[in-house]
């Protein structure tokens, strides 16, 4: 049983993390590479969020939404 648990550790440790080891190391030498995802991500974010305000503007314009203030008719 102790086997299964050391094939875990060495799966997590050895395989699945060396990825994030490597930005790790790298990270001492450059920290704009290090840190590239992030900056996709971020970019990816903003993109997103300034369509999904677009979008937002567009429907505003177009008066589609139904703003009548009304309230449950168990209020």
């Amino acid at each position: 049983m102790k086997d299964f648990f050391y094939a875990i550790q060495d799966l997590f440790v050895n395989v699945l993390f060396w990825p994030l080891d490597q930005l790790r190391s790298l990270e001492l030498e450059n920290w704009f590479a290090a840190n590239f995802m992030s900056w996709i991500f971020s970019a990816i974010g903003i993109v997103a969020f300034v369509y999904w305000m677009m979008q937002l503007k567009g429907f505003n314009d177009n008066n589609e939404e139904d703003k009548s203030i009304t309230s449950h008719s168990y209020l």
